[in-house]
């Protein structure tokens, strides 16, 4: 059974990380560069929460809030979900399912920001998993005539 160190070892990049003090503007310009939809938002290299496109409809859009004046530490999620690397992938799949989230943090043993999962990541190995399946059963199957 996979785990998420083997999802992370398949992506490439830094984790997007930004302060309380970040407007969500700045958030938002970030994650439209890097092509991605949540930016870790730490305090002293400690994560405090997550801003994702989510909370950006949800609690700006929605609120009519302007994005160059609100600051990311007060729209984020504080009440993280996390996990570690030795997870399964399964367990993590069925979590973000259960609590709807699309977004995991990974932490190390220290508290150190190891990557974050997507539920992006968890279709793409899903789907390697799959095609591996296919590919033994059809080697199965047609070396067996």
């Amino acid at each position: 059974m996979a785990n998420v160190s083997a999802l992370l070892a398949r992506k490439t990049g830094d984790v997007l990380k930004a302060t309380p003090e970040t407007t969500v503007l700045e958030a938002a310009r970030m994650m439209n560069a890097r092509g991605v939809g949540s930016v870790l938002v730490m305090v002293d290299n400690t994560l405090a929460g997550i801003f994702t496109e989510r909370d950006l409809m949800r609690r700006v859009v929605a609120s009519d809030l302007l994005p160059g004046s609100t600051r990311v530490g007060d729209v984020m999620t504080s009440s993280l979900v996390t996990c570690t690397p030795d997870a399964s992938v399964v367990d993590c799949s069925a979590m973000m399912s259960q609590r709807h989230i699309r977004h995991l943090p990974v932490l190390g043993t220290n508290g150190t920001i190891l990557g974050v999962i997507t539920t992006g990541d968890l279709l793409a190995h899903e789907l390697h998993e799959k095609e591996s399946t296919i590919q033994h059963l059809e080697s199965f199957v047609f070396e067996g005539r």
